[in-house]
């Protein structure tokens, strides 16, 4: 399916004008876009503002990473802590 076809698609049948299509397609790119370097480290600030500690971070992202469409594979603990600090 090319682009067209698909916002021909999701605008008849979700209700939603060219504008709102084209708003809801660039904020898909960007979340779905990211890297899995981008990911862990912009996921790692977010869980650490929500009181969450390191531990308990890194079973989240692993959890969360294996479902991207990045398909990171499973990441240990330590790949995290590489991909977050250096």
């Amino acid at each position: 399916m090319h682009l067209a076809e698909f916002k021909r698609h999701i605008t008849a049948n979700y209700g939603i004008d060219e504008g709102e299509f084209e708003r809801l397609h660039e904020e898909f790119l960007a979340y779905f876009g990211l890297t899995v370097e981008e990911y862990v480290r912009q996921r790692h600030g977010e869980l650490q503002k929500a009181g969450k500690r390191n531990p308990e971070i890194y079973r989240l992202i692993k959890s969360e990473a294996a479902e991207r469409r990045f398909g990171a594979g499973e990441l240990s603990e330590r790949m995290i802590r590489r991909l977050i600090y250096g």
